[in-house]
This record gives structure tokens, C-alpha cells and sequence, in this order.
């Protein structure tokens, strides 16, 4: 009896020494690294590269090359961006203990991206480009909000920005000489 109460204090002390090796066995940090690269396998050094589900950040060295330590085994999903390229996006099953690597060949970004732009349209300019296509002998038309929107001191400031007018000094007035058309001010 002694000699199996003696036997089993052993082996107890030999588990209680060896449980802590065996749960840290099953416990080792994993590590995602590799290389990111374009399409033409040159580095790209400064790629953004971010995993998830946890909040963990990093961004790849001067040869492309990136390293995310001390993960605990699990699903991740690993994201790498670079401006002009498009995302790369991969899913990592990562074990206990395993060095796992992503290497990432970034694709140039779509070039057929869309933008569209709306906005209203003045009345002003509107009313001034019908004048122009009704008239004959009109050289340019300039809006109201455009002719009070300039530097202008007087009409005769206005006036002389328009092409084919020349203004002629008269006393202490200036009055326009037109080559050819009508001035007429739009939207006023």
C-alpha cells in the first residue's frame, strides 16, 4: 500500500510539473508575415496592413515586408491597402504556434471609376447663352453676376474687358467704340 501511495505521489508531482509545458504548447502566439509587392513584383514600402477581427495595424518596411507577432491561434482576416491600388483582402486560418505568410501582389486600381457632379444652373448664364444663340451679331455675352462679380469702377471698366470694344476718352467721360455687334447686358 505504501509503495502505491508513493507511486501516485509521483506521478502527481510529475503532472504538476509538466501541466504548465503542455498548457503553453497549446497556448504559442502565432505570426502572419510576407511581402507586398505591385504587379510587376516591385516592393511597396509603406503599404497600410490591418487585421481583423482584433485591432492590430501595421505597415510594410522599405523591402515591402511586414510582420504581425504574438497572435493568438484563430480566424483572421488580413487587409492590405496602398493609394492607386486596389485593396487585397485574405483570410488566415492561423494554429498555434504557426508562422503563417501572406505574400500580396497589389493590382492597379480601376480606371473606370465614375464621378458624377450635379449642380444648378445660374439663370443668368442660362438667359445668356440663349441671347448669344438668338443673336446674329453678338461677339460674347457676359452674365450680370459675372460683370458685377469683376473689379470693375464703372460700366466703362466693365466694358472694356468684352473683345472688339475699344474705349475712347470723351472730356471726362470714356465711351465705347464696338467694331462690330451690340452690347447688351444679360440677366439684368
Amino acid at each position: 500500500m505504501i509503495r502505491v501511495s508513493h507511486l501516485a505521489s509521483l506521478l502527481a508531482i510529475a503532472v504538476s510539473c509538466l501541466w504548465p509545458a503542455v498548457l503553453a504548447a497549446q497556448q504559442q502566439k502565432g505570426t502572419i508575415s510576407g511581402t507586398v509587392t505591385d504587379s510587376s513584383v516591385q516592393v511597396l514600402k509603406g503599404a497600410q496592413i490591418s487585421l481583423a477581427p482584433i485591432i492590430l495595424n501595421a505597415v510594410s518596411d522599405s523591402q515591402g515586408q511586414f510582420s504581425l507577432n504574438d497572435l493568438d491561434p484563430g480566424s483572421y482576416t488580413i487587409t492590405i491597402t496602398y493609394v492607386g491600388f486596389a485593396n487585397f483582402e485574405k483570410k488566415v486560418d492561423l494554429t498555434s504556434g504557426q508562422r503563417a505568410t501572406v505574400d500580396a501582389q497589389l493590382q492597379i486600381a480601376s480606371k473606370n471609376d465614375t464621378v458624377l457632379v450635379t449642380s444648378e444652373r445660374a439663370a443668368a448664364e442660362v438667359e445668356a447663352v440663349n441671347v448669344g444663340l438668338s443673336s446674329e451679331n453678338l461677339v460674347e455675352v457676359l452674365p450680370a453676376g459675372v460683370i458685377r462679380s469683376l473689379p470693375n469702377a464703372n460700366m466703362a471698366d466693365a466694358l472694356g474687358r468684352l473683345p472688339s470694344v475699344t474705349l475712347e476718352p470723351h472730356g471726362r467721360h470714356w465711351f465705347p467704340l464696338v467694331s462690330s455687334g451690340e452690347i447688351t447686358e444679360a440677366g439684368a
